[in-house]
């Protein structure tokens, strides 16, 4: 089983909202599935600071910009 390098994903994290996740990419994704949502690092930096992380915003925002802001 490979551990979780926690150091490395906080340093990649760029989700803005305080929590006991952040770093701990499982139960981030986990918690955010659970409520339909996505994770803050499936959005670009200027819109996951607004913390609309529905799928229908991840959805326009593809359609407005394409994949090129996911790279």
């Amino acid at each position: 089983m490979k551990t979780c390098t926690f150091e490395k994903n906080k340093q990649n994290c760029n989700c803005t909202y305080p929590c006991s996740k952040k770093g701990i990419c499982c139960e981030c994704i986990s918690y955010h599935r659970r409520i339909n949502e996505l994770p803050a690092c499936y959005f670009p930096s200027d819109i996951e600071h607004t913390y609309d992380r529905s799928i229908e915003n991840f959805i326009r925002i593809y359609k407005e910009r394409g994949s090129a802001y996911l790279q």
